[in-house]
């Protein structure tokens, strides 16, 4: 029977597995939405396109899935390339659609008119374009595999508009196959080889690609070798902060005593991740290409192995393949840098425990001990980038697997969509989302989407009145001299009510543990609003130390 383009489309998503987009609609991709309306997949109506390409990386983030959105041509896939570069640089799996002008008036410059296979090739993996509606099967079939084989990253469609209303009769849609990559039984010798010569061994997590089966197989392996093991860059959930075992994350703002073990080691497990700028503290922490610790580098496109550092040991392997078979490996006797794993995790301890007093009225140090006794461990935390993360990122101690979706590619703006994203994925969890006053204003709009699902997160915004970051930078390079980082808010609990959801407005410290109970107990999306002195800048720091310590 021959159905639409339109139809094709969605009889493809559902033939892979999928249960919800995100989208802001347009004429370009009428007849999609016009299939999506019987079709039983969950469509969350996004308020900009950042927004809603932001939360498909979330459910690619949070689901090893890649997550599903459809903008219109023109602004809105140019709106849609933040998310596109968060999920690029996170590696995380995601399909953008996006409707295009029709086929007779392409190479015009016609309305709205893009060349997405030129636009955006920085920003993705594969870009291509269905000219035929008959083809769809295979090009959405592919858009799953290549989003998730090797290195996950994002596909862009782009589906002109003639193309969805013309009808066609190929073959039903199949569910496409994941590539799975699984280390040689030499490699895995090879590395118990070199732990068994090894005296300052350290395993550095991070990447995709894993699950908690494989999670929980990592962590097993770790106590079986009284192996340290830190997380890189926003990747916390994928070790328990309090098991023996854990050293810190690896990321902006590292622990000395822990930039100082990476260095000193002379054994480096990295599984999953790059180790690129911001883990590696701008390629300090190993010399580029040749490191001075031997490495064994596991990843799963075999072009990343290589690329910046050379490895002693290469191996082409997911996460989770690569873990499963380390069940094979056990020391032959009580490994000799136990000791040193222990110091390791005691000093993470005392790192991860905050301040409890800091310039002005309101102490964040108190409130992330607050939240620490009062939420629950799989409650998921968002964030996007700024200063005021440093609070979430070094004081939380994760537990569990996917309880944490924030964008190592520094992308402000992620936090909202992504618990708006999580809360949709996981209703019968609390989400968290932690917030800077600027950061909050690039996708604050999509609160509005968390009023019209009731999705009921919580949104905590630090608010200093100023673009944070940089102006810490600006004051470490300039002087005294601000310039551009001054900001003038909302209130931002009134707006929270204006929307149609909670607000509270903290100004203390021991107003907090109170506003959050109200908010959780309102049963509405919330936003707490807290008034921090500028001066807090930093855990360490003030601005006036920043200043005068240049």
């Amino acid at each position: 029977m021959e159905r639409t383009g339109g139809e094709l489309i969605v009889e493809a998503l559902k033939a892979n597995g999928v249960k919800r987009v995100s989208c802001v609609p347009g004429e370009s991709f009428l007849a999609v939405l016009d299939a999506l309306y019987e079709s039983g997949i969950e469509t969350l109506v996004c308020r900009q396109e950042g927004g809603a390409a932001m939360m498909a990386d979330c459910w690619g983030r949070l689901t090893g899935e890649p997550g599903i959105c459809f903008v219109t041509r023109g602004p809105g896939a140019t709106n849609a390339s933040a998310g596109l570069h968060v999920a690029r640089q996170d590696s995380i799996p995601m399909i953008l659609f996006i409707g295009q002008v029709q086929g007779e008036a392409r190479e015009r410059e016609a309305f709205q008119e893009v060349e997405y296979r030129r636009a955006f090739t920085e920003f993705a993996k594969w870009v291509g374009e269905i000219d035929d509606p008959a083809r769809i099967p295979e090009f959405v079939t592919r858009a799953f595999a290549v989003a998730t084989s090797g290195r996950p990253g994002p596909v862009v469609l782009s589906l002109p508009e003639d193309m969805l209303t013309r009808r066609a009769a190929p073959p039903a849609a199949r569910p496409y196959m994941p590539v799975e990559s699984h280390p040689g039984p030499a490699q895995i010798a090879a590395l118990g080889d070199l732990l068994a010569k090894a005296e300052r061994p350290l395993a550095v997590i991070g990447g995709t690609r894993w699950d908690a089966a494989s999670v929980a197989q990592f962590r097993a392996f770790a106590e079986a070798w009284k192996l340290p093991v830190g997380c890189s860059l926003r990747r916390q959930m994928l070790f328990d902060h309090l098991h023996p075992s854990y050293a810190g994350d690896i990321g902006i703002g590292i622990n000395p005593a822990l930039a100082r073990a990476v260095k000193e080691a002379d054994l480096l497990l990295l599984v999953g991740g790059r180790f690129s700028e911001m883990p590696s503290s701008s390629y300090t922490l190993m010399d580029v290409p040749y490191p001075k610790q031997t490495l064994v580098h596991v990843h799963p496109d075999p072009q990343e192995l290589g690329r910046v550092y050379r490895p002693d040991l290469a191996i082409a392997a997911a996460p989770k393949d690569f873990a499963a078979a380390l069940a094979a490996l056990a020391p032959a006797a009580a490994p000799k840098w136990a000791a040193r794993t222990e110091a390791m995790h005691a000093a993470y301890l005392k790192w991860s425990t905050p301040p409890a007093t800091g310039p002005g009225a309101v102490h964040m140090g108190p409130i992330m001990e607050w939240l620490e006794a009062n939420v629950a461990p799989d409650a998921i935390f968002t964030n996007g980038a700024g200063n005021y993360a440093t609070w979430l990122q070094r004081f939380h101690r994760f537990r569990q697997y996917a309880t944490q979706a924030a964008p190592a590619s520094g992308s402000m703006g992620y936090g909202l969509p992504a618990a708006v994203a999580a809360k949709a994925l996981h209703p019968d969890r609390e989400v968290i989302c932690f917030a800077g006053d600027g950061c909050f204003m690039m996708h604050g709009q999509e609160f509005a989407t968390a009023i019209r699902y009731n999705l009921p997160i919580i949104t905590v915004v630090v608010n200093n009145g100023i673009y944070g970051t940089i102006r810490m930078h600006q004051e470490r390079e300039y002087p005294g001299r601000v310039s551009g980082t001054g900001l003038t808010n909302p209130d931002f609990a009134a707006l929270a009510h204006a929307y149609g959801g909670h607000g509270e407005t903290v100004r203390e410290t021991a107003e907090f543990g109170p506003a959050f109970e109200r908010a959780r107990a309102s049963g509405k999306p919330s936003i707490i609003d807290i008034h921090l002195d500028p001066e807090a800048i930093t855990p360490a720091k003030t601005l006036t130390e920043i200043r005068e310590k240049r």
